[in-house]
């Protein structure tokens, strides 16, 4: 991922468990669950429940291995998805407008996919 890249993915998320994005005058909520444990080789399912309609805005799922810089693994919004070359097999992204959740599934999951998961709105 490209320095200019990750310096727009920061400049849209606050780093922490609970990523709130601001626009002007109106603040965005996204909330995931602090930690989640996933044995070698099963599913990984990392909910994300956002305060805006899933098919007004593109969401994103970024991941960060301690120690190590933040990587896109792709975005969702409506029926459309976007990922990842490398990543593209290793993870979905599901979204449900009912509930307005957007869900990243790994599969395969291996101790070297540790990392704090992050969900953030993409801005306009």
């Amino acid at each position: 991922m490209s320095k200019s890249l990750i310096i727009k993915l920061l400049k849209r998320i606050i780093l922490n468990y609970s990523v709130i994005y601001f626009t002007g005058l109106k603040c965005e909520q996204l909330t995931q669950p602090a930690s989640v444990n996933v044995q070698p080789g099963q599913r990984l399912t990392i909910s994300c429940q956002v305060s805006y309609s899933v098919n007004s805005y593109w969401t994103s799922w970024i991941k960060q291995p301690a120690g190590k810089a933040l990587e896109w693994i792709g975005e969702a919004y409506r029926s459309s998805r976007n990922y990842k070359g490398s990543l593209k097999n290793k993870f979905s992204i599901s979204t449900d407008s009912s509930s307005n959740t957007v869900t990243l599934n790994g599969q395969n999951m291996q101790p070297e996919d540790s990392a704090v998961y992050y969900c953030a709105r993409v801005s306009e």
